[in-house]
């Protein structure tokens, strides 16, 4: 009984060795994650402040200048449909980065998945739910009667 006890607390010993490191690793990412975030938010803030400053001044500039014109709501009116282009075409361009972004805490889920494998708990990559029908190999996937 000694030798079954010993080898018990080695495997408990290893399995809460592997989950701190992978909770370990989990954290990383979640640090990582949180400081592109914030990196881009500080920086998307202070770029719209700028832009925003700029855009008001060219834009009294120009009412100014075609003021005392027949031309004032016309040039008023195309600057008004400037800026709803290009705040849409903004818009456009964030959604295709944040589209492009990789999945959050994707490398913990690869480890997660190659340590499920390892463990036997979870098919292979390409070993079983091929449309092939492939995974009648799994004994997991059989009847027990």
């Amino acid at each position: 009984m000694g030798a079954f006890s010993r080898a018990v607390a080695d495997l408990a010993a290893n399995s809460t060795a592997l989950i701190g490191t992978r909770l370990e690793l989990l954290g990383l990412e979640a640090q990582d994650a949180r400081d592109r975030l914030l990196g881009r938010l500080a920086l998307l803030l202070a770029a719209a402040i700028c832009l925003l400053l700029a855009l008001l001044v060219a834009t009294l500039a120009v009412a100014l200048y075609f003021w005392p014109t027949e031309h004032r709501f016309l040039a008023l009116g195309l600057l008004a449909a400037l800026y709803a282009l290009l705040g849409a075409g903004l818009v456009a361009v964030l959604l295709s980065r944040l589209r492009q972004d990789p999945a959050p805490f994707s490398v913990t889920a690869d480890v997660l998945r190659q340590d499920a494998r390892s463990f036997g708990l979870a098919p292979s990559a390409g070993s079983s739910g091929d449309a092939d029908g492939s995974a009648a190999d799994d004994p997991s996937s059989r009847g027990m009667s």
